[in-house]
């Protein structure tokens, strides 16, 4: 089992409303992006230490220093 933390299909379905409307460039999916955030901020990790399962930690940074 991983130690990777993932939101639940409920949770998201919750945050959706709150997503921006894409527009030009296609987003990241919000669901890696969201758990990587969460991931880094419950266990005090730097951005370059998200693991790669969530993407880019330049996309995770960019999306939590915007929204």
């Amino acid at each position: 089992m991983s130690d990777l933390f993932w939101l639940t299909d409920a949770q998201m379905a919750h945050l959706q409303p709150y997503f921006p409307k894409p527009h030009g460039n296609p987003r990241a999916d919000d669901r890696p992006v969201l758990s990587g955030i969460i991931f880094i901020n419950r266990n005090g990790l730097r951005w370059r230490g998200a693991p790669t399962d969530y993407g880019p930690h330049k996309t995770l940074y960019n999306r939590w220093k915007l929204e």
